[in-house]
């Protein structure tokens, strides 16, 4: 019994050893930022480390070395559009941010290969997407946490500060809000779209609303998609001619829906075509 019991204990000590997981606060927490510039979001995902009574630029962050620009996996961030960086164009996309701190300015480094941890030990120039060249500013009071922080909206940029110990740099990010908002505009004073139209009349056929409405919407973004017919769209006009009672054109048009979920190699709705057209037909 005793040589059980104790064969037991090691077991559930074991079990324990493995199950524990000790918590404890990170050194240098991480941060996540969502702002919106204009009309154009922006996520930065990073960590914050301390001076902690350090030197940072110049001893813990040396001058003229590549720097992670935080602590931990790299710092990325995130462009829902197209943007500008002190008025260069970057690519919208995710991109870590590398610099190369001196006391006077920094390169800052916009690089494409952002999950990883750390700073490479040398940058891969096809990964550069972008870089460009900052002044530094100094702060009258230090800041004790890395910190990066946008600020000075306009509908068309913002600043991105980058800010620890006394030391400050300032980005500017011009946003494309006038092409969004002309885009907008126009597409919205241009009416309906194929597919506005073609929502509005399959939810009257699967409502059981009025089909003769949902015939003159279906039939109009039939016509707008011109020779780019697509199958999916033909299938749900036939399924309002058919509920119109409408049998040979409905026919007709799963006919065409059936030659192209063929060409596409669509067997579902190749299927219900095929059901539908033998159906009607009788």
């Amino acid at each position: 019994m005793i040589k059980k019991f104790t064969t037991l204990l090691s077991i559930l000590s074991v079990t324990f050893a493995l199950n524990a997981q000790i918590q404890t606060p990170q050194p240098s927490p991480g941060a996540k930022i969502e702002q919106t510039v204009g009309m154009t979001t922006i996520k930065v995902d990073y960590s914050r480390p301390s001076m902690r009574g350090r030197v940072v630029f110049g001893d813990l962050v040396p001058y003229g070395k590549l720097w992670r620009t935080g602590a931990n996996m790299r710092t990325s961030i995130s462009f829902g559009d197209d943007v500008t960086i002190e008025g260069q164009e970057l690519k919208k996309g995710t991109y870590a941010i590398f610099s190369v701190p001196s006391e006077d300015s920094w390169d800052v480094i916009f690089y494409t290969e952002y999950n990883a941890g750390g700073a490479p030990q040398e940058l891969d120039n096809s990964k550069v997407a972008l870089k460009v060249n900052v002044k530094t500013g100094q702060m009258a009071n230090a800041w004790e946490s890395f910190t990066i922080a946008f600020g000075d909206f306009t509908n068309d940029s913002a600043n991105l500060y980058i800010a620890w110990e006394k030391t400050m740099v300032r980005l500017n990010v011009g946003v494309p809000s006038d092409a969004i908002a002309m885009k907008s505009i126009e597409t919205t004073m241009a009416g309906p779209a194929a597919g506005d139209y073609f929502q509005a009349a399959v939810y009257y056929l699967t409502s059981g609303k009025d089909l003769n409405q949902a015939k003159t919407w279906i039939d109009k973004a039939v016509e707008m998609d011109g020779e780019n017919q697509k199958f999916w769209v033909l299938r749900q006009q036939s399924l309002i001619y058919a509920g119109l009672n409408k049998k040979k054109e409905a026919v007709a048009i799963a006919e065409k829906s059936l030659k192209l979920a063929e060409k596409y190699k669509n067997a579902d709705y190749v299927k219900m075509n095929k059901e539908s057209i033998t159906e009607w037909s009788k």
